[in-house]
């Protein structure tokens, strides 16, 4: 089998076989296939695509390519949530306690962020002493005894989507269905949930920017789960504007806070409690989306939902305390008010420059080496729909750096206002199940 023909062919439209794709993965992986061609066969699949058997297929593939966690002596439904990534997407910290709160396991398994802001385990790490990092056999006794556990992916699961998302990112094939559906559910499948809820983001801020191709890529990854005996939900969810009102690795862990406590803002409260009652359908709690959806609502209004979140950073090694005083956690030395230019209604606010914006305050990386500032990111004071004058604040910076004027110029551009009021009363899209 040579990797020249395995290229022809799918560059000519027609479909790999298993083997086909074992090889490459196998290959690529292990260093005996250069980058070169693996680009030329990502670039063909770009363009190409892959059927529903050759996704599923490469997802095999990539979750054999290292070590799968096994959890099955964790007792009960084991329930995991993934999000394809926005700007303000504290959805993680809010769901996995609020979900323990039934009885049902969550074993997260999360990883930090490259660009925009940092992943969950980035934003937990704000917390002063909590730890991530966990042997399997910590985890398992974690979510056995307290229902919860959230820990950074070990460093040889799925290996093969290490490589091949780095060389997505330089090669300009990142968003293909495909690519994005198997790098996902790879990572899923090894980290050894039984059911695993997908928050598909869809917007400005998000890899599909068009509801069409939001629900394909949906679609494509609820069927993978099916095919390798998952039960799996996709929710589309909008990214047209960030996720609430604050990003950043700080602020966002004081957001999800002010949601646990019934004080979140609409939008994010409604994805949050969407997701997690479809984890707790899929966990066995439930059985009716709406009957969750209340109970949910109702444990965060007693005040149960907060606890679990101060147990959850006690059981991990964090400050508990921070849930009741959230000055402990890192702030920023300065704090750049960013005013608007005009007056009128805000129309857009394009989430992706706010996110490039953070990272250049310091609250993402551009390289993984690049170190998180946690205290840096923005602070959203309007959002659509709302009123603006000239010289009222549209969002705040905050860094410990001197120079922000390039972070200021992309926020101001994010941005857009004009004379109709226009509200996003929508926040979720299409279940598909």
């Amino acid at each position: 089998m040579r990797m020249y023909d395995i290229i022809i062919k799918k560059r000519n439209g027609e479909e790999l076989t298993k083997e086909e794709i074992q090889y490459f993965v196998k290959g690529y992986t292990e260093g005996s296939i250069p980058d070169y061609q693996a680009a030329a066969l990502l670039m063909s699949i770009y363009f190409k695509g892959m059927n529903k058997k050759e996704t599923a297929e490469l997802t095999i593939a990539m979750v054999n390519s290292g070590d799968a966690v096994d959890l099955s002596e964790i007792n009960g439904i084991k329930v995991d949530k993934h999000s394809t990534g926005g700007v303000g997407d504290k959805i993680s910290l809010i769901v996995v306690p609020l979900v323990a709160s039934l009885g049902i396991p969550v074993a997260k398994m999360s990883g930090r962020g490259l660009g925009h802001t940092g992943g969950t385990i980035d934003k937990l790490e704000a917390i002063d002493g909590f730890k991530t990092e966990y042997t399997k056999d910590e985890f398992i006794n974690n979510v056995n005894k307290y229902k919860m556990a959230i820990s950074g992916q070990s460093g040889n699961l799925v290996p093969a989507d290490k490589k091949l998302y780095a060389l997505r990112d330089v090669t300009a094939t990142i968003d293909s269905i495909p690519l994005i559906a198997s790098s996902v559910m790879s990572k899923k499948i090894a980290s050894g949930a039984d059911c695993i809820v997908l928050d598909v983001k869809v917007g400005s801020g998000a890899f599909m920017k068009s509801v069409e191709e939001a629900v394909e890529l949906a679609e494509t990854m609820v069927e993978i789960g099916k095919s390798l005996k998952r039960r799996t939900v996709a929710i589309v969810t909008d990214m047209n504007q960030p996720l609430g009102h604050e990003v950043g690795n700080s602020n966002e862990i004081i957001e999800a806070i002010d949601v646990l406590k019934g004080k979140g803002s609409e939008d994010e409260t409604e994805v949050a409690l969407t997701i997690a009652a479809y984890m707790a359908i899929l966990g066995g709690a439930y059985e009716e989306f709406e009957e969750a959806y209340s109970a949910l609502r109702e444990i965060i209004e007693s005040g149960k939902a907060i606890d679990k979140l101060k147990h959850l950073i006690k059981i991990q090694g964090g400050d508990p305390e921070i849930v009741d005083n959230t000055d402990r956690l890192p702030r920023a030395k300065y704090h750049i008010e960013v005013k608007s230019e005009y007056e009128g209604f805000i129309t857009s606010i394009n989430a992706e420059n706010i996110g490039i914006s953070a990272m250049l305050l310091g609250a993402g990386r551009k390289t993984k080496e690049d170190k998180i500032d946690f205290s840096a990111g923005i602070s959203l004071k309007k959002k659509v729909g709302d009123r603006t004058a000239i010289g009222e604040t549209l969002c705040i910076l905050h860094t410990n750096l001197g120079d922000t004027a390039e972070a200021e110029q992309i926020a101001q551009c994010a941005y857009n206002i004009g004379n109709i009021q226009k509200k996003i009363d929508r926040y979720v899209y299409r279940i598909i199940q």
